[in-house]
């Protein structure tokens, strides 16, 4: 007859041997619940517009803190007095691939002064990387052409078409060429 060896347990060793496993449980549960509620993004707290939000497009209006003086009435680009009065334009937001682009022009006495990207592609770490570096030439090339005839920017194709159009958005918007 074979027997078997008995193993032999010390008095209180399953109650602890469970115990012990319901703690390893729980603390590993609490590290995945943890991690998973972690906010990983890093433009939290930035002043910048949430992508997708627009702007409506066409709005016309005086830049803050411009006085009015003599010019109200006249339209950017319109070519009479001599406007010294900035306009605030809004292009219509063009829609790309990777979400939607929309330029703010600042136009003061028919000429561009000042070109932003008020909503880009920025929700990934890879648009926020080719757009930091796409989005600050678009705006620099648009002042120095003063018109929408500019060149896209490599690597970033999907941008500069979507940006390009926003731009002729804008300046059809101030009746501007």
């Amino acid at each position: 007859m074979v027997t078997q060896p008995s193993i032999r347990k010390p008095a209180g060793s399953s109650g602890a041997s469970t115990g012990r496993n319901a703690a390893v449980l729980a603390a590993t549960a609490a590290t995945v619940a943890v991690l998973l509620l972690y906010p990983t993004s890093t433009n939290r707290g930035t002043t910048q517009r949430r992508p997708g939000v627009v702007a409506p497009a066409g709005v016309v209006a005086a830049a803050p803190g411009a006085s009015t003086g003599s010019t109200t009435g006249s339209t950017a680009g319109s070519g009479t007095g001599s406007s010294t009065t900035p306009v605030v334009v809004n292009g219509a937001a063009a829609d790309t691939q990777y979400g939607p682009v929309q330029v703010q022009l600042q136009i003061v006495a028919g000429k561009i002064t000042a070109a932003t990207a008020i909503d880009y592609p920025q929700s990934g770490g890879r648009d926020r990387e080719i757009n930091s570096y796409a989005i600050p030439l678009l705006q620099q090339e648009t002042v120095t052409a003063q018109s929408a005839q500019i060149d896209t920017v490599s690597g970033a194709t999907f941008t500069s078409n979507g940006y390009v159009q926003s731009l002729q958005s804008a300046l059809d918007a101030a009746h501007l060429k």
